[in-house]
């Protein structure tokens, strides 16, 4: 193969043990990194148009709007139960954000390939240089920056209900934003799920399945005592969903937060590490069960 390289340098390169000069796109290691650059500006690509696509969706608009509302009804509430009012809005607007993200979360989760494979708009993609892999992460990450969007807009009205009912700047306002964090971690491992349980299955099985991961989650403890409590079958049951499930008890601080504690950091750290670790796992299994997956 005719490298460019003329007989002259080929000698002296193989005189002088040097490797010979090739152009740039011809060594190995520009070929890796323009293939690095080219499948994250693809999956940057899909990432923003499923950001689109949600904001399009007037649901994301309604439940945000349900929840500011939902939060000036825990200022008016808070009014009723004179020296509580910073517990009861922590607790009604941190819930409600929970809630509203779980319900956003699996609902669009779940429909993420399922719209693309029912519109056979997949084919389309699929027919570009655009890998099964890349579309799956591209989804996932633009759902998460519209459920991080949400998270803020939910936090800061929880911030500003905090600031009406104490009549100005408080440390208190700042404390909720550790626990929103984790909240928003949580939404991600639940996306994570609902990706891998609609890379093979039917969107409402999906949902359901991805809601039952969400119950048992915050429940890990109960089934770590009924496995050293049970025997036999139902021992090995309890233990393997223990240990497969994603321990969403880390991140229930909600009504610690509604009393003026924070996560330490060691917790918090933790939290998001664990998080982040079983989200890798999530989507690698997702692109791997997808990788099989006939369209036809």
């Amino acid at each position: 193969m005719d490298t460019g390289l003329s007989t002259r340098e080929e000698t002296a390169a193989r005189q002088t043990g040097a490797a010979p000069d090739l152009p740039a796109e011809a060594r190995p290691g520009a070929r890796a990194s323009a293939r690095m650059s080219g499948s994250l500006s693809r999956v940057a690509a899909i990432a923003r148009n499923t950001f689109r696509e949600a904001v399009r969706d007037r649901v994301l608009y309604n439940l945000v709007l349900f929840v500011l509302i939902l939060t000036g009804g825990a200022v008016f509430l808070g009014e009723l139960s004179a020296a509580q009012e910073t517990k009861i809005i922590i607790d009604m607007g941190l819930s409600a954000a929970l809630l509203f993200g779980v319900f956003i979360a699996i609902f669009v989760g779940v429909g993420l390939v399922y719209k693309e494979i029912e519109r056979r708009t997949i084919y389309a993609i699929f027919a570009k240089p655009v890998g099964r892999a890349e579309f799956l992460l591209g989804k996932y990450l633009g759902l998460c920056l519209t459920l991080a969007v949400n998270v803020a807009v939910m936090g800061a009205g929880v911030s500003l209900a905090l600031l009406y009912v104490r009549g100005g700047w408080s440390p208190v306002v700042l404390s909720i934003w550790p626990a929103v964090g984790l909240v928003y971690v949580e939404l991600m491992i639940l996306v994570a799920v609902a990706l891998l349980f609609s890379s093979f299955s039917s969107p409402a099985l999906s949902a359901l399945l991805t809601f039952a991961v969400f119950v048992i989650g915050h429940f890990s403890a109960g089934l770590k005592g009924l496995a050293a409590t049970a025997g036999g079958a139902a021992r090995v049951l309890f233990a393997a969903l223990y240990y497969l499930l994603p321990n969403l008890s880390n991140y229930a601080y909600i009504t610690a937060a509604s009393h003026g504690r924070t996560p330490t950091a060691g917790d918090f750290f933790g939290g998001v590490a664990y998080g982040l670790a079983y989200i890798a796992v999530l989507l690698a299994a997702s692109a791997l069960v997808f990788q099989r997956r006939n369209f036809k």
